[in-house]
């Protein structure tokens, strides 16, 4: 069944991949971001909110697939997430795919304000916690003009022209238009334009919509292209030829397109059926194979005879009932605590409240990735305690807590020179390459950030904090899991695929440095100024700087 299962799915996925590439040769998904609007308000919980965007996301991305158009709700409460995703209405299926693919990977800077939206050159999406759809007009709206060339008096009137025409037929149109006229006297020079609105308004609200943004569009003139972003259209008008070919009843190429969707839909259920019929089987084998079955119970009898299990009264005593005066902070999967034993040994407890079975199992699980590890650069696990009202996890205490309130506080952040922040970069990364490489599976941590680092007492980084860690056999490439992890520091192919590798932890690595070195949080800034993601500043200043060296190297 296994080799029959494989030969399949890898001959479907060669006729897939072929199919894809003509389709994808019949026009352009238009991936260029035009701009992204974050919200002002932050995320309430990002332990909620975060499941809830990516499980948006997916949620649409099914309904993309289909029609162009998705809409999805995912949770409640303040951390409610409502989605929406357009193409616009000259691209084809495959390309709306790719559009929404860049442009899901592309939102997520805006975290962790809980609102924002992106308008690319041929798709649009956006996420806010509250029911939006009817909105067409918002004090975002804006035109975008590119100043490249200034054209003539005949372009305008012609620009002009073509833009009425599409307001005037997109409302009836199901909020879709586009057209392009000659300039009189200019020869070949043409106007072109496109105009959508998205498929929540009504008729009335459409009119309303592209009235406004042509407009403001249109101030954009005499230069040769403009754009409208509004809360509930968008526009473009060019003096080039930017729209994707028409598919007609009698075009060949239309008939192409057709016939790929199609074929592609029948070769994805076949390929979706197969692969996840094997999946099950597979999955169920292995989980049988490591631990004969998913009974908690029975991981927590074998706690209850291990060396690592605490009485919860013990611990319970040594953290003084939990006494407020010693809570050490509280992350998304439990509250820490300082203990100190009848031996005098200082821990720290973290306090998980939850006993039903789905969590016991990954809380096992965690125990047993944590302890089969041991590095001076990972936090080192003393025991846990399964039986009382809380599960509870004991660490050894380190006494200056994590990186975060050091590098992000002016004050203590000086007690950091920059030997002490090398030595702490290098201190992760020998923690990471150990996870990695050195233990009998490789483990993927999945949630580096300076607030999983801790310090002891010489300042020397610790990894801690393994409740989202996946480990996975070293003959596999990556594994396929639920997107978790942190926004902003979570790799852009992982939050777009969910493939799981040691990628995902050295992109946030990356992150980290750039933190411990500049000493600002990623997308945390209160400073317009300072808007922008440290890796999108980063990005644009190693552009800037190579801009430099060829226009130096040019002058000499």
């Amino acid at each position: 069944m296994k080799k029959c299962s494989i030969s399949v799915i890898s001959q479907h996925l060669l006729l897939l991949k072929i199919l894809l590439l003509l389709g994808m040769a019949l026009g352009d998904p238009r991936t260029q971001t035009v701009q992204i609007m974050c919200g002002n308000q932050r995320e309430h919980n990002t332990t909620v909110y975060v499941p809830n965007f990516v499980s948006t996301m997916e949620n649409i991305s099914e309904q993309m697939r289909t029609s162009g158009f998705g809409v999805a709700r995912t949770g409640s409460g303040p951390d409610t997430n409502y989605g929406l995703a357009q193409c616009y209405g000259d691209l084809s299926l495959l390309d709306c795919v790719l559009c929404y693919a860049e442009a899901r990977t592309v939102l997520p800077q805006c975290f962790p304000y809980n609102g924002g939206r992106i308008y690319l050159d041929g798709c649009f999406m956006r996420s806010e916690n509250y029911t939006f759809y009817e909105e067409f007009r918002g004090s975002d709206d804006r035109a975008v003009c590119g100043n490249t060339t200034r054209k003539s008096t005949a372009f305008e009137e012609s620009a002009r022209q073509v833009v009425q025409r599409a307001v005037e037929s997109a409302p009836s149109n199901g909020g879709y238009a586009r057209g392009g006229v000659s300039v009189s006297g200019t020869g070949n020079e043409s106007a072109y334009v496109l105009a959508d609105c998205w498929r929540t308004l009504d008729e009335n609200s459409c009119r309303k919509c592209l009235e406004n943004a042509s407009v403001s569009m249109l101030g954009c003139l005499p230069w040769s292209e403009g754009r409208a972003l509004y809360t509930g259209c968008f526009m473009r008008y060019s003096d080039r030829d930017f729209l994707n070919k028409e598919v007609g009843n009698g075009s060949s190429r239309g008939t192409i397109i057709v016939i790929v969707v199609s074929v592609i839909s029948s070769l994805v259920v076949l390929v979706v059926g197969v692969a996840i019929g094997f999946y099950i089987w597979k999955h169920r084998y292995i989980q049988k194979k490591r631990r004969g079955s998913n009974d908690a119970e029975k991981w927590a009898k074998t706690l209850n005879d291990s060396s690592l299990n605490f009485k919860y009264s013990t611990i319970e005593k040594a953290t003084g009932s939990f006494d407020i005066a010693n809570k050490l902070g509280q992350g998304g999967f439990g509250t820490v605590y300082k203990g100190v034993l009848a031996d005098g040994r200082e821990i720290a407890v973290k306090r998980l409240f939850f006993n039903n079975r789905h969590r016991a199992a990954d809380f096992y699980n965690e125990i047993n990735i944590i302890s089969s590890v041991e590095h001076k650069n990972l936090v080192r696990l003393l025991g846990c305690s399964c039986a009382g009202p809380e599960s509870l996890l004991v660490y050894e205490y380190l006494p200056n807590r994590s990186l975060y309130c050091f590098i992000f506080d002016q004050e203590r952040g000086k007690t950091l020179n920059w030997d002490k922040r090398y030595e702490i970069i290098v201190g992760t990364a020998e923690g990471l390459v150990h996870l990695h490489d050195n233990s009998k599976t490789r483990i993927i941590h999945r949630d580096i950030k300076a607030s999983n680092i801790l310090l002891d007492s010489r300042l020397r980084a610790k990894i801690a904090d393994f409740g989202l860690a996946r480990s996975f056999e070293e003959d596999k490439s990556h594994i396929s899991t639920a997107i978790a992890g942190t926004l902003g520091y979570m790799a852009p192919e992982y939050l777009a695929h969910g493939q799981l590798t040691e990628k995902v932890d050295v992109y946030s690595f990356g992150v980290l440095i750039l933190e411990i070195v500049t000493g600002r949080q990623n997308n945390r800034s209160k400073s317009a100024e300072y808007s922008d993601s440290i890796v999108t500043i980063v990005k644009l200043g190693s552009t800037f700087k190579q801009g430099l060296q060829r226009n130096y190297t040019t002058q000499i």
